[in-house]
C-alpha cells in the first residue's frame, strides 16, 4: 500500500492544475474510495482534500514570487474567482497575494513521501472472523470526531440512556460479542474532507428484527471482521490501537476496509483506575 500511496502522490503532483476529483484519485490507487481516504488520513493527519489544497496554494506562492498575475494563478489552480482564491490564500499563508508579491514572502507545503517507520518492533495482535448479518441496536447521535481524550458528546449520549432502553437492549442481545458496544458509522463525506462528524451508537448486537421505537436499528451485512484486542490505560490505549490499525496494519495487510459500521467494546478493570481491556472490530475484505 505504501508504494501505491507514493504513486498516487506523484499522480496528484502531475495534475495540480487539473480538475481532479477525489474519486478519480482513489480509483487510480486501485482500492475503494472509502478505504483510500481513511488510510491517507490516518497516515498523514490530513484529509486528501486538505493535502491537495495545501499543495496548490504552496505552488501558487511560488508562482506569485515568479511574477505571475493573481488572476491567472487563481484560475490556474481551479478557483472560480479571484476573491475566492485570495481568501483561501490568506487563510493558508497569513498574507494577501499582493503582500507576498510586495514583500517577497515565501511559505511552502512540500510534497508528501510515505515511508515505513518501525517503532518498537512490537507486532499487533489481531484475529480475523467471519460473521453473519446482524443489527446494531441502541441509542445514537451525531458527534464530532475526536482522536485523543474523552469525547464529551459520547459521555452525554451514554448518560441519556434510560433504564427502559437498557432492559430492551439486554433482551435483544444474542450474538457475540455479548458486550455493550460503541459503534461508528454514517460518516458523511465531510469527515474525510473538511469536517469531523459521524454517527455514534451505544448498543448491542442482535439477529432479531423486532425493535421498539425507543431504540435505533442499523442493519449490518454479513462480512469479514479484523479484531484488535488491547489492554492498558483508557481511553489512550484504545485510541492508539485504532490509529495503528489504520496507519500500520491496514497499509501492510491483505485487507481493505469496507464502508460499514466499525465498533469496539471496553471492560474497565475494577482494581485499576482508568485501565481497561478493549476490542476494536473493523469490517474488511480481501484485496
Amino acid at each position: 500500500m505504501l508504494k501505491e500511496l507514493n504513486q498516487v502522490i506523484d499522480y496528484i503532483e502531475e495534475r495540480l492544475t487539473d480538475d481532479l476529483s477525489l474519486e478519480e484519485i482513489s480509483a487510480y490507487a486501485g482500492v475503494s474510495d472509502y478505504h483510500f481516504r481513511k488510510i491517507f488520513f490516518y497516515l498523514s493527519g490530513l484529509t486528501l482534500n486538505e493535502y491537495i489544497k495545501n499543495r496548490k496554494l504552496s505552488e501558487a506562492n511560488k508562482d506569485l514570487l515568479r511574477g505571475e498575475k493573481v488572476t491567472d494563478i487563481a484560475f490556474k489552480y481551479g478557483y472560480q474567482s479571484v476573491d475566492g482564491f485570495t481568501r483561501a490564500f490568506k487563510k493558508w499563508n497569513g498574507f494577501l497575494p499582493s503582500e507576498v508579491i510586495k514583500k517577497g514572502i515565501s511559505k511552502t507545503f512540500p510534497k508528501f513521501t510515505f515511508i515505513i517507520t518501525v517503532k518498537g518492533g512490537a507486532a499487533m495482535e489481531y484475529r480475523i472472523e467471519e460473521k453473519p448479518a446482524f443489527n446494531l441496536v441502541g441509542v445514537s447521535k451525531r458527534v464530532p470526531m475526536q482522536f485523543e481524550g474523552v469525547n464529551n458528546e459520547i459521555v452525554k449520549l451514554a448518560k441519556s440512556i434510560t433504564e427502559e432502553q437498557k432492559e430492551e437492549m439486554h433482551s435483544l442481545q444474542n450474538i457475540e460479542p455479548y458486550e455493550v458496544v460503541n459503534a461508528s458509522y454514517d460518516a458523511d463525506t465531510r469527515f474525510l474532507k473538511e469536517e469531523g462528524d459521524l454517527t455514534h451508537l451505544i448498543g448491542v448486537l442482535t439477529t432479531k428484527d423486532d425493535v421498539s421505537d425507543h431504540l435505533d436499528k442499523v442493519p449490518v451485512e454479513a462480512c469479514t471482521w479484523a479484531i484488535f484486542p488491547n489492554e492498558g490505560p483508557f481511553p489512550s490505549t484504545l485510541q492508539e490501537t485504532m490509529a495503528k490499525t489504520y496507519s500500520e496494519w491496514l497499509p501492510s495487510s491483505d485487507y481493505e476496509i469496507i464502508d460499514a459500521p466499525s465498533f469496539s467494546f471496553t471492560k474497565m478493570d475494577k482494581t485499576k483506575k482508568d485501565y481497561a481491556y478493549s476490542e476494536i472490530w473493523i469490517p474488511v475484505k480481501k484485496k
